[in-house]
């Protein structure tokens, strides 16, 4: 279960962040989850938004630069070694994590994780056989 992560490519410079923002919230689109990462020169907005395909219309229409990505959106134990234990399980099928970050919310006491894997298939086979839940988009938006 895949759920498609936007990016969108912003020039370091203030404001910027804040235009996309805008944009978003004028067309009355959510932003489930996020994280920026930068350079001196550029910054990648990754977002989880409540309409896919609207969020790249509406800013692309405004001059961003918009990609999307799959990312597996998984539960994890909030609980000291939670993480631990999924990367512990990826790392011994030599999965990488290429990135992730944090959900907003919580859901049923567990921490909800964005991960982006090298190997997303085979991933989320082991995460499956594993009886780790991996959370739908449809989920995802209800949360």
């Amino acid at each position: 279960m895949k759920v498609e992560q936007i990016s969108i490519f912003l020039e370091n410079r203030t404001g910027r962040l804040q235009e996309v923002a805008k944009v978003l919230a004028e067309a009355q689109i959510n932003i489930k989850a996020l994280s920026l990462a930068d350079t001196s020169d550029f910054g990648i907005l990754r977002l989880i938004v409540s309409d896919n395909d609207k969020a790249k219309q509406v800013l692309k229409e405004k001059g961003f630069t918009v990609g999307k990505t799959n990312v597996v959106a998984v539960e994890v134990e909030d609980k000291p070694g939670g993480l631990y234990a999924i990367l512990a399980l990826l790392s011994a099928h030599q999965v990488n994590v290429e990135y992730m970050y944090a959900f907003v919310q919580q859901t049923q006491k567990n921490a909800v994780l964005i991960f982006r894997f090298d190997k997303t298939d085979q991933a989320i086979q082991i995460l499956k056989q594993n009886n780790i839940k991996i959370i739908s988009a449809e989920e995802l938006k209800n949360i």
